[in-house]
């Protein structure tokens, strides 16, 4: 049947018995599609797509919210309209956050339902054109904007722009416009490569540079302390800024937020980037003080990083922060957390909590290894939405609801993010080269300069030297590496998987969120 108006499928384990209102639907020029339980409707919504969901919330089994929830996971921005036989507060709230357009009470007639539907899809459409002409208008302000960039403050601008783009676009997936502004991102992470391999290494050797991550405790957390302040430091390891906007809804309840941004250091992975963070020093510093932390960097064993916590505490004593009492914590899975939300009265007694925090760097790294996940966070919308949808549901919101109600305040940061990796780039290098995807060091590590920032005088870069004639390679924009013994086995890996250790926006523009309690 000709879809002129729209394709809707109408959910309902009656739905046999509301053929006068699907014809009066036909008749208005919408094509119907039926499904009689949620199960089938999911399904159904995986392999077609619908302009609209109709759907009943009293059904067998699987029941309307439960199926709201099933879809929204496949399609975050479908619309969907619930019908329902109650008027229950209760269920219209889960209804609403579960984002449905309209709540209808039966008994629906049939020109009611075309109604609802003609408001969703007809407001839908002159959003999605209002969207289009507003950014087509600023696509071209971008593009003089990138021109001018001089400094790390117009490639925060710049990137806040984007990123404004990519969230709200998020909401309209099928208009072909985010295909336009991926384009446009891609080029601008060409031109900021371009801009950190020429500025990075007089950054390393002078007061006057952005702030990088390992300065966000002397910046960020020692003016706090020394008011007197109770801070938590909680580093989300690989939150980009998109992530920290698309958890901002669940947070701004609770929190004034005051939002800045720092730059990871290179190479954007764990070792080096959040180690700075909790040392207040650059990767030379760390290992010439620290000499156990070079088996971290030389294995990058960013599942270790056994050292944050001497780290934190030598670093406090050098800012002369000798008198709080500091309580250091690493969660890496979820029964970690609840035990750290089951001892939050004894933890929030303290002047200063460090809390690291590891589910948004697994679910990049699990991306590439689990078909599940790469179902669930295919693209940049879908990761934005599981790390939203995780906050949402995990222990940490309820942890920072509580430091809320204490009056703690939180600088949540991270030390690196993420990119999405689709082109690979060739190098060689001998045995001893280390296995990064985004980043490399070795002897004799060749690779062509278009592609990648290679370093073969890591002093100046401020990064540690192994063994003799070391160099690095980093890979710019969305590059990943290969070696050409092992192409099909990294392309099939690592190709539109999220990575991290190279130069982006992405990777290197890192959020600072100063959060204080809305009681205060």
């Amino acid at each position: 049947m000709a879809n002129e108006r729209g394709h809707i499928l109408w959910v309902d384990d009656e739905v046999e018995h509301l053929k006068p209102h699907i014809l009066f639907l036909e008749d208005k020029g919408y094509s119907l599609s039926k499904a009689t339980n949620g199960h089938d409707a999911v399904e159904l919504s995986k392999s077609n797509h619908y302009d609209l969901i109709l759907l009943d919330h009293s059904m067998p089994g699987m029941d309307g919210l439960e199926t709201l929830s099933e879809l929204k996971k496949h399609r975050a921005t479908q619309l969907i309209i619930m019908i329902t036989k109650t008027e229950d507060e209760w269920l219209m709230d889960e209804a609403i956050t579960g984002q449905v357009e309209q709540f209808l009470i039966k008994p629906v007639n049939p020109s009611q339902i075309f109604i609802a539907c003609k408001q969703a899809l007809e407001k839908r459409q002159l959003n999605v054109d209002k969207a289009t002409s507003d950014y087509l208008k600023q696509f071209r302000e971008i593009d003089i904007t990138l021109q001018d960039a001089y400094n790390i403050d117009d490639w925060w601008k710049l990137y806040e722009k984007l990123t404004n783009w990519q969230i709200k676009f998020d909401k309209y997936r099928d208009t072909g416009l985010d295909n336009i502004l991926i384009e446009q991102i891609n080029t601008c992470n060409r031109e900021f490569s371009h801009f950190v391999e020429k500025h990075y290494s007089s950054w390393m050797h002078v007061n006057d540079r952005p702030t990088l991550t390992k300065d966000i405790v002397p910046k960020y957390v020692e003016p706090l302390l020394n008011q007197d302040k109770k801070v938590c430091l909680l580093v989300v390891d690989c939150m980009r800024y998109d992530h920290f906007k698309a958890m901002m809804p669940l947070l701004e309840p609770m929190f004034n937020i005051n939002l800045e941004y720092c730059l990871s250091l290179l190479p954007t992975a764990t070792p080096y980037s959040r180690n700075a963070i909790f040392s207040g020093m650059f990767p030379d510093e760390m290992v010439d003080r620290y000499p156990k932390q070079a088996s971290d960097m030389k294995e990058n064993a960013e599942s270790l990083n056994q050292y944050e916590k001497q780290f934190l505490i030598d670093q406090l004593k050098h800012l002369n922060i000798n008198n709080k009492s500091i309580h250091y914590h690493k969660i890496w899975a979820v029964n970690e957390g609840n035990k750290f939300q089951s001892r939050i009265k004894e933890y929030a007694n303290q002047d200063f909590i460090a809390l690291v925090v590891n589910f948004v760097d697994i679910l990049a790294h699990r991306s590439s290894q689990m078909d599940v996940l790469k179902e669930m966070i295919p693209d940049e919308t879908g990761y934005r939405l599981a790390v939203k949808n995780w906050l949402e549901q995990s222990w940490l919101l309820k942890v920072l609801k509580y430091f809320s109600q204490m009056g703690i305040t939180i600088v949540m940061t991270s030390d690196h993010g993420s990119i999405r990796v689709n082109n690979d780039v060739m190098v060689s290098a001998d045995r001893t080269a280390s296995s990064g995807v985004r980043y490399k060091y070795g002897r004799n590590m060749k690779t062509n300069a278009k592609n990648a920032l290679i370093i073969n005088d890591p002093k100046k870069y401020r990064l540690p030297i192994f063994g003799p004639q070391p160099s690095y390679v980093i890979a710019k924009n969305s590059n990943y590496f290969v070696y050409p013994n092992q192409l099909h086995k990294y392309q099939f890996k690592f190709n539109n998987s999220f990575q991290h250790g190279g130069i982006s926006m992405e990777e290197m523009i890192v959020p600072i969120a100063i959060m204080k309690s809305r009681k205060e």
